[in-house]
């Protein structure tokens, strides 16, 4: 009977749409994320206002490079989107000797066949399911990959050595740059093209069509709370744009994630979507209007008291309560929509 009751319990549970957590491992035997930061991020080489410095707080995940002063106040302009972790082992030369595991059950679906292809040197991409939608785990700057395309792993698993493979590291900063992903579209390929004369060494699984989610902030908050899901944490980030979109787009990003939808789906095409961004341009909800549009057009910034440019990779610019997109801005919203 009680056997009966649980298994009705955990149904009910899918059917409502409540999902388990997804616990997450650290990628390496280096865990000083939680009591000791200093000792876990790696340094980044840093020069402003004629004082150089090696801040660990540059290897965090977020607006953490780049500073630049606006009045009494400096803010940084560069977006980082993953966790520097620096190693704990090292030989005799100096090599790092630091193991990478997977965070997660998943398979592998893409081994850089090349350190010298992009800033990432030689990574991994390790695709996860999780309630039905993908989510992308990458590890980047390997010194050695041990794993191959189609390739089941546990969380744990090792996918190779720490390194410093990829433009801008040496020995001495080497590390471990892991993040965690959305995807964006399956025609990247076709955006990617339409948008740069250089040609796309990585397919799908180039850096440009995995937007990452805050990996740093749901460490911590599932050490708290280990019920929180990535889902969970997605749509807790704070919003720092909104831009509405034709309601012919294709929304490629609303069939793999579907809990983004804000409100109910619409029985055909709606007039528009309005879709809101994380500062780093993660989505965080689309919601079906009734306004019509023509192209992607800004309809709400957040004023953080700096040029939007700064505070939006790029996407926005204007200051205040007003702002428009930018041509890169533009051409990022339709590769998220599926409007190209």
């Amino acid at each position: 009977m009680m056997m009966r009751l649980a298994l009705s319990l955990s149904l009910l549970s899918l059917l409502a749409g409540v999902l388990p957590a997804q616990q997450l491992q650290l990628p390496t035997a280096n865990h000083a994320l939680y009591d000791s930061p200093s000792e876990f991020f790696q340094f980044v080489d840093r020069d402003f206002e004629g004082s150089k410095t090696t801040p660990w707080e540059g290897g965090q995940f977020g607006f953490v490079r780049d500073p630049r002063r606006f009045g009494s106040r400096i803010a940084y302009a560069r977006f980082h989107e993953g966790l520097d972790i620096k190693p704990l082992q090292r030989d005799a030369k100096g090599n790092p000797q630091d193991q990478v595991g997977a965070i997660a059950d998943g398979v592998v679906v893409y081994v850089a066949a090349a350190s010298g292809l992009s800033n990432y040197g030689r990574y991994v991409v390790v695709q996860h399911n999780w309630g039905g939608s993908p989510y992308f785990s990458l590890y980047a700057h390997l010194a050695v990959a041990n794993v191959s395309t189609g390739q089941k792993v546990q969380a744990g698993t090792v996918l190779g050595l720490l390194g410093y493979t990829g433009s801008g590291i040496d020995q001495r900063r080497a590390h471990l740059h892991v993040e965690l992903n959305l995807f964006l579209s399956s025609r990247f390929e076709a955006w990617h093209n339409a948008s740069f004369a250089t040609p796309n060494h990585h397919g799908l699984y180039n850096g440009l069509n995995l937007i990452g989610l805050d990996l740093q902030s749901l460490y911590l908050a599932q050490k708290k709370n280990p019920a929180l899901t990535v889902a969970g944490a997605v749509k807790a980030t704070e919003s720092a744009y909104r831009v509405a979109v034709p309601g012919n787009a294709e929304m490629e990003i609303l069939k793999n994630y579907p809990w983004l939808l804000d409100g109910s789906r619409p029985m055909g095409r709606p007039a528009s979507w309005e879709v809101t961004f994380s500062r780093w341009g993660l989505p965080l909800a689309v919601k079906a209007s009734t306004a019509p549009v023509a192209a992607p057009v800004l309809t709400w910034v957040r004023d953080a008291g700096i040029p939007h440019y700064t505070n939006t990779r790029g996407c926005v610019s204007g200051s205040g309560s007003t702002g428009k997109l930018t041509p890169d801005g533009l051409n990022f919203v339709k590769l998220v929509c599926g409007s190209f």
